[in-house]
């Protein structure tokens, strides 16, 4: 990765330009810049901005586009996987952003929207998530599995969180009812029943998925962050015993952005940024986001907050 001065881009007519403020950085983003993976390569075209998570001021809106105008506080999600938000500016569809929660910091509102939106598709949408539900939540100290905790106890589950056991305490805070060391407690032995299930983890691991299996209730549900790592057979075939259901999160949908919003303003959904670097310094937040266990969000920023 390297700096370059380019041309500022310009919005197509549904489009907004965004002058960005920060970008939070995900571990998608270190995925494509190694040059991502059978499902997202063919979308990929160097040179190539990284980035799809942002928070700025809009600069300028698309012909097509009164939902917004200049001036507006947003956060959101440039176009996936396309050229991103490790930029001065960046183009998104104004249906892929919404107004910034006022009570939130640019630098704090760019480590929501990928992570949320993953979180939300995870718990909500394919999880069906309902008051009185068992949910695990399996890395559940990573930008998304800490937002999906907040979004599950937010809906009424009962929230069980795994993490290593220097993130217990934080899982707790965060509001998770039980919090597992997945390394010395045998959750697969200890839990059963469980309604749904969340791997937030970007670790890709067919027996932690037949583990996951064995807990649920009979008709449970089974969502996994890994849109990569399709069920195996033997997964599959455990699910079927069950007559439970194996999803796998996909691309975004915008619509949570709004009412993850409304949540963080009414202080039902807050994020925990970990570290912010400077744009120069992206390689080292890379680095960092690769070696693993950042509780929370690392994030980029753009222009001093």
């Amino acid at each position: 990765m390297k700096l370059e001065e380019t041309a500022r881009p310009k919005p197509a007519s549904d489009e907004v330009l965004v002058k960005t403020y920060a970008s939070g950085v995900n571990i998608v983003d270190c995925g494509i810049r190694r040059g991502g993976n059978d499902i997202l390569r063919p979308y990929l075209k160097l040179p190539l901005t990284l980035g799809w998570d942002a928070a700025g001021i809009i600069e300028e809106v698309g012909a097509e586009v009164t939902s917004f105008q200049k001036g507006d506080k947003v956060y959101g999600i440039p176009n996936f996987p396309g050229d991103g938000s490790y930029a001065e500016y960046f183009v998104a569809k104004a249906t892929s952003v919404a107004i910034k929660p006022q009570n939130l910091t640019f630098t704090e509102a760019a480590g929501i929207p990928l992570a949320g939106t993953t979180a939300w598709r995870g718990v909500v949408d394919y999880g069906k998530i309902q008051p009185g539900h068992k949910i695990l939540i399996h890395g559940a100290a990573g930008g998304v599995g800490s937002l999906a905790i907040q979004i599950a106890k937010a809906k009424g589950a009962y929230v069980i969180g795994t993490a290593s056991s220097h993130n217990l305490a934080f899982l707790k805070e965060l509001g998770a009812d039980e919090a597992i060391d997945y390394r010395s407690q045998p959750w697969e032995k200890i839990l059963k029943d469980i309604d749904v299930i969340f791997d937030a983890s970007p670790v890709r691991d067919n027996e932690t998925r037949i583990k996951f299996v064995q807990v649920l209730r009979q008709g449970g549900i089974l969502v996994c962050s890994q849109l990569d790592f399709p069920y195996a057979e033997d997964v599959k075939a455990a699910l079927a015993a069950k007559q439970a259901t194996g999803e796998l999160v996909g691309f975004q949908t915008y619509d949570s952005l709004k009412e993850m919003a409304t949540m963080i303003e009414e202080g039902k959904l807050k994020v925990t940024i970990s570290k912010v670097f400077p744009l120069e310094q992206v390689a080292e937040a890379h680095m960092e986001n690769e070696a693993g266990h950042v509780r929370g969000k690392l994030v980029l920023e753009i222009i001093k907050d």
